[in-house]
């Protein structure tokens, strides 16, 4: 019986008292395929008394049915939960795992080899203090160890023990050793990693897992178990500024409001100064208050909620800051992204980002450059596919509160969201504030839109007219813009083929450039309706997520999605300029609803059936609607 196990028989308030105040360590596994990471884990699980009688028992009988041990226990079994894991042998997930010693808790995952993982291996690492990286002594260092390796340095990991694996296989080779740990010391002193650790192992056998092993006589150092109990965990959080993000505001009844979220760094006390962002707004620390009490103090990784001694406007978001040293505030970023999507990036298309309690919208430009992950070389790309990763501009709609995730993961890490799925299809890391939004501000004006609607004497809004090409939606917008000209509107008409001859003359038709023209044609349209006129604008605008994002661009209710209604068969038979003609033959690429997708508006304000009325009529029937809606007078 060890001592841990004989504490908890005989005083089990004690045992868990000091289990409360065991530190945490957090450290994932990876290595190339096969490289015994999932072996690596249930060893220790076991070792480390970890599992439960029938944990053991389900092991037997998995190792007989699933096995690659024969009677002996496969304790890869123990991490691959998936039995598309079970059937391969391999990990696809990440398999999260806890346990516990006399000196230290550890929460382990264990992440894929497989490169079509990387995604799953930047999730597991976000968290982790320290990376296990493993090596087959049979075949040395691959293109995963040295993916891995950069992925870890990526997101900030700078502890990493090399855990030399079945050097049994190799007659407990000093020599492999030696030249595999040279080699790796190479590579990760090229990413900044100065903390290495190289242990030879059999993680199979058990050999430098808990305690030295007799095969290596050769090697002096800890094993692994002793290394992960006695390694430092980081604490420069605490002595930073503080940094707490309002989770919550916290409004039983009105004689208490305060604010709760988790310290990401720094310490508080009562009368602290405090500074909130992005409002800017100062005050000081009134009381630090839990579910057991009021405390003197509180330090980074408690949950806590604060009050102010001032009644300052503070909402879910916003960063309670040291008033002396409060994080930056920036709309604009230079960040590494990992790409994690099937889709490709699309530079210019509007995504949301989540970076702590916040979620704003924001746009990525294109990759500055793509980084070879193999060899850390930088090369040219216009966009990311899945599990590549470059270093892009990012800006946002609003500005936020950060610190460069060198100094802060809370911080500087941030998640990329599809508008539309609403799926997380990027994670990246804030490098710094880019200098021009510091130097860019909002000039205040005396003659805004309600003046220039006061002297129109109409609203102004976007007619947006979308659909396939050749549906008629120039010829309809053309009409709606006569007879709204004859009623004295002041309007403009953008038509696709026209800015193609100037604002768009050096985009092609690629998806990346159909949504940069989108992008332009709604700041051109947010222009123009700030200036009081009624816009149209006749494009094909194929995807929901662009015209979602011209709409967003507006003010509510001035944004009118009118869906030119043609099928496919249709608009090939009128074909006016030969040009669906072009697309089955394989002379134009890229064409909408021919190789290229054409995405139907779900909700639109107007729905144009073009088979039932002609386009008199729905010009008619569009000028009507301004006329419902108030933004136009028929007698005006």
């Amino acid at each position: 019986m060890d001592a841990q196990t004989a504490l908890i028989e005989s005083d089990i308030e004690r045992y868990l008292e000091l289990h409360q105040n065991k530190s945490l360590l957090r450290f994932i596994t990876c290595g190339s395929v096969d490289d015994g990471k999932s072996t690596l884990i249930g060893r220790l699980l076991y070792e480390s008394k970890s599992l439960l009688d029938d944990q053991l028992g389900a092991l037997d009988a998995d190792s007989k049915r699933y096995g690659t041990q024969g009677d002996a226990l496969d304790f890869a079994l123990l991490v691959d939960g998936l039995s598309a894991e079970r059937e391969q042998g391999i990990t696809i997930d990440v398999a999260y795992r806890f346990f516990s010693t006399e000196k230290r808790k550890f929460i382990v995952a264990d992440t894929p080899g497989h490169e079509q993982y990387t995604r799953n291996m930047v999730t597991g690492a976000s968290t982790a203090d320290l990376a296990v990286i493993l090596v087959d002594a049979r075949k040395g260092i691959l293109t995963q160890t040295r993916r891995h390796t950069y992925l870890a340095s990526l997101v900030g990991i700078r502890r990493v023990v090399l855990a030399v694996n079945k050097l049994d296989l190799v007659d407990w080779s000093h020599g492999v050793f030696a030249g595999i740990e040279r080699a790796y010391r190479e590579f990760a002193a090229r990413l900044g990693i100065a903390h290495v650790v190289a242990i030879p192992l059999s993680a199979l056998r058990g050999d430098n897992i808990v305690e030295p092993s007799g095969n290596t006589p050769w090697y002096h150092g800890p094993s692994l178990l002793q290394h992960l109990e006695q390694v430092d965990v980081d604490a420069h959080a605490e002595a930073g500024p503080l940094r707490l993000p309002v989770q919550w505001v916290n409004r039983p009844d009105h004689n208490f409001r305060g604010f709760s979220g988790r310290l990401l760094g720094g310490r508080v006390k009562p009368g602290d100064a405090v500074r909130v962002l992005p409002s800017g707004r100062q005050s000081h620390v009134a009381r630090i208050v839990t579910q057991d009490g009021d405390l003197a103090e509180a330090v980074s990784g408690q949950s806590v909620t604060l009050t102010l001694t001032d009644e300052i406007d503070v909402s879910r978001g916003d960063v309670i800051c040291a008033a002396d040293d409060p994080a930056g505030l920036a709309d604009q970023f230079e960040a590494h992204l990992v790409w994690m999507a099937e889709q490709p990036l699309l530079p210019g298309r509007s995504y949301l980002v989540k970076l702590g309690a916040s979620t704003v919208g924001a746009s990525i430009g294109p990759p500055k450059y793509l980084i070879d992950v193999n060899t850390l070389e930088h090369l040219a790309a216009k966009t990311l596919q899945l599990n590549e990763t470059g270093v892009c501009t990012l800006t946002l709609d609003r500005a936020i509160a950060f610190d460069p995730y060198a100094q802060s993961r809370d911080m500087g890490g941030f998640i990329v969201i599809d508008r539309l799925s609403h799926q997380t299809v990027g994670a990246g890391m804030l490098h710094f504030a880019l200098r021009r939004s510091q130097n860019i501000h909002w000039q205040a004006l005396e003659v805004d839109k309600p003046a220039r609607r006061r002297m129109n004497g109409h609203a102004p809004c976007v007619l947006w007219f979308t659909g396939l090409s050749g549906s008629g939606k120039s010829t309809i917008a053309n009409l709606v813009e006569r007879r709204l000209h004859a009623l004295g509107t002041r309007t403009y008409l953008l038509d696709g083929d026209n800015v193609r001859h100037g604002l768009s003359k050096d985009l092609g038709f690629t998806a990346a450039d159909r949504v940069e023209n989108i992008r332009r044609i709604g700041e051109v349209a947010r222009l123009m309706v700030d200036a009081g006129l009624v816009v149209l604008t006749a494009f094909i605008s194929p995807f929901r997520s662009e015209r979602e994002l011209a709409r967003g661009m507006v003010e509510a209710g001035e944004f009118v999605e009118i869906f030119v209604d043609t099928p496919l068969a249709e608009v090939e038979r009128r074909d006016p300029k030969g040009l669906y003609k072009k697309a089955r033959q394989g002379e134009l690429k890229n064409f909408t609803g021919i190789d290229s997708p054409y995405e139907r508006p779900e909700a639109p304000e107007l729905h144009v059936d073009t088979t039932r009325i002609d386009a008199e009529q729905a010009a008619d029937a569009i000028v009507e609607y301004l006329a419902q809606r108030g933004i136009i007078s028929a007698t005006h």
